[in-house]
């Protein structure tokens, strides 16, 4: 069954935590500046925008842009997710039900079907769709135009594309990981909308072990903030500090898992090459989670890196185990 949802971007209901405006998205410098000139140039134009792509890790406001995109273009989201689509009927229903200017996002893109992302061609280039009816000998199909609407994609992986549906959007921006300024800028963002009291020092302390990641960032929030009222009101950077300890995540962001990574790899293996079915079997993790959680961050921190023949620790990896590799 096809499940979506439309709203109201501005609804607060739906938006939490979330940003309603750019003013309030903190990061993403570049890729801001070329929303914003889409939006009002489409603005001025009175009409939709041009059908946007966003990709990049989990975490990092790609379903945040895509409201705040609607709200800007005081415009109606409908919001689905690509394995939700099973089938050409599914997206149908949902195209003939957009009106004019309305934003139909679809999250994991990349995980449409073959017939539906074809589907798809036709209604972001002309706006129409065919439509079949009954079945055999009788079976015919129908042409409808659709209203004009904007497709927002959003993917974790864009190589998983079709060349021919990652070329008929007009922008693609990669949405990258945070660095602990604008990171510490959400979490006291949240922090005052969770009317929580919350010092600077512990805000950066948080935004320091996320990960490069908002949607982390918040989450230890609310864990500090748990923590924190057990013998205060305000978060301290010594509620920080002990909380995040008891959530075993280090002062480098890097949490039990990361380390048991890089304790296999190094103890195990003599700091590799080695491959990813062998860790992720060594450490009783699925390959995909170890390649899209873990792996990531400690490539991105300079702790692993790929090579043709399986992963390999590097010197700062080695300084963190505090083993003397040329020993082994």
């Amino acid at each position: 069954m096809n499940e979506s949802f439309k709203f109201k971007a501005d609804n607060p209901a739906v938006s939490g935590l979330r940003p309603s405006a750019f003013s309030d998205f903190a990061g993403q410098s570049r890729v801001l500046e070329k929303l914003r000139i889409m939006t009002s140039a489409a603005l001025r134009r009175q009409e939709p925008l041009n059908h946007i792509l966003l990709s990049g890790p989990p975490g990092l406001g790609k379903t945040t842009l895509a409201m705040i995109l609607a709200a800007e273009m005081r415009a109606n989201i409908r919001v689905t997710s690509g394995p939700v689509v099973e089938k050409a009927g599914d997206l149908a229903g949902m195209l003939t039900g957009l009106e004019y200017g309305d934003v139909l996002f679809i999250d994991e893109i990349h995980r449409l079907s073959k017939t539906v992302e074809e589907y798809l061609y036709s209604a972001m280039e002309d706006y129409r769709i065919d439509v079949m009816i009954d079945q055999g000998p009788n079976a015919r199909s129908i042409r409808l135009d659709i209203p004009k609407f904007t497709l927002v994609g959003a993917t974790t992986r864009t190589g998983l594309l079709t060349s021919p549906l990652r070329s008929r959007f007009t922008l693609q921006a990669r949405l990258d990981y945070y660095d602990a300024k604008n990171l510490s800028k959400i979490v006291e963002r949240s922090a005052r909308l969770l009317r929580i009291i919350i010092q600077e020092e512990a805000a950066f302390e948080i935004a320091c072990r996320s990960r490069g990641t908002p949607r982390i960032a918040n989450n230890l929030l609310f864990f500090v903030r748990d923590f924190s009222q057990q013998n205060s009101e305000e978060i301290t950077l010594a509620h920080a500090k002990e909380a995040l300890l008891l959530l075993d995540i280090d002062e480098h962001g890097l949490d039990e898992m990361d380390k048991r990574i890089l304790e296999v790899i190094g103890q195990n293996y003599g700091g590799g090459p080695v491959g990813a079915n062998t860790i992720a079997i060594a450490i009783g993790e699925e390959r995909q989670t170890l390649e899209e959680v873990h792996e990531p961050f400690l490539i991105q921190e300079g702790y692993l890196q790929r090579t043709p023949q399986g992963r390999t620790l590097t010197s700062k990896a080695w300084h963190l185990l505090g083993i003397d590799h040329n020993d082994l």
